[in-house]
Parts: C-alpha cells; sequence; structure tokens
C-alpha cells in the first residue's frame, strides 16, 4: 500500500491536519518509571519543529493516544498542537471528533501510528504513516513508512514531505522556531 513519490505527493497536497501517536511515534517506544511511579519520556527536539512548523503552515496538529501522561500533555502545550486526545482505547472516536471540529474529509487528515492500536485510525485517513521500526502489521497499512525510528526523526520527515509537497518553505514561515 506503499505509494510512489507522484501519488505520495498528491495525497501531502490535501493534508490539513496531521495526528501523531506518542509511544513509539513521537518516543523511542521506551517506558522510564522513577520508583514514585511517575513516568519520564523523551522526545526529539528535530521532531517537535516539524510540528510547530507544520502548525506555522496552518495545518492542525493532534496527538491521539491511548496513554494518559502528564509528560504528553506538557509536550502538547509546548509545541502548540492544537487536539490532545488521552486515554482514546478506541481512537477512531477521537479522529471523527477532530474531523467534525475542523470540517474535515478523513482524505485530509495524516495519521502516523507504529503498533496495532493504531491500525484502526491508519484504515480510515487520507495518508497512513509510520516510523520504521513500526510493527509489520502496521507497515502493511501505510501509504508511507518514514526512513528513521520513531522517536528519531521519522515525524520531522513526515512534516518535512508534507510542507515540500504544499510548497511551503522554511523561509516562507515565522522565524520564531521555539520548542
Amino acid at each position: 500500500m506503499i505509494l510512489d513519490s507522484d501519488s505520495l505527493n498528491v495525497v501531502m497536497k490535501n493534508i490539513k491536519a496531521v495526528a501523531f501517536d506518542v509511544d513509539g511515534v513521537l518516543t523511542d517506544g521506551s517506558l522510564t518509571f522513577l520508583e514514585d511511579g511517575r513516568e519520564i519520556k523523551t522526545y526529539s527536539a528535530k521532531d517537535g519543529l516539524g510540528i510547530v512548523l507544520l502548525n506555522k503552515a496552518g495545518i492542525i496538529t493532534s496527538i491521539i493516544t491511548a496513554r494518559d501522561n502528564g509528560t504528553v500533555s506538557q509536550r502538547a502545550k509546548t509545541l502548540k498542537i492544537k487536539e490532545l486526545f488521552m486515554g482514546q482505547k478506541n481512537k477512531v472516536v477521537a479522529l471523527e471528533q477532530l474531523c467534525e471540529k475542523y470540517n474535515l474529509s478523513k482524505d485530509n487528515v495524516a495519521y502516523m501510528g507504529d503498533d496495532l492500536p493504531d491500525i484502526c485510525v491508519l484504515e480510515r485517513v487520507g495518508l497512513s504513516a509510520c516510523p520504521k521500526d513500526a510493527v509489520f502489521e502496521v507497515k502493511q497499512k501505510c501509504n508511507f513508512i518514514s526512513s528513521f525510528n520513531g522517536g528519531k526523526g521519522a515525524v520531522r520527515e513526515l512534516c518535512d514531505l508534507i510542507l515540500k509537497a504544499k510548497k511551503i518553505s522554511y523561509d516562507m514561515l515565522d522565524g520564531d522556531y521555539r520548542q
């Protein structure tokens, strides 16, 4: 189901919203817990800048995750992610809410996921994407497989390709890239 570069470019031109899973996409999938039960996550600054650039280009950004974690809400706030859906056991519900709120067709949405709970969303969006280290079943459902692993540049690669397809260059965007 991988698209060739010309077809991928056509699909990316129509993207108005991009949603991301967290563990294995925005992070490398590692879960680190302190003795008191608090969780620590490590995020890529390069991936973060990709999301900031999408925001600056007017593309709606969102997170859809089954987990409910303070580090996720803090990262979303820092990156100014428009919509945060945490604790989503059925991620399709979040996708439906996103589309309804912004009056989007599912063809206007890209989603990047890496594991089995993401398949239900990947099957319904215009652009299905995953990191290089996603599970086999997810790769089978995706139009785009990043050349980078989760938490290690996969998100940035997708963001850059969407901006390029839309002919939006960095110099066209406000230069305040704080994240």
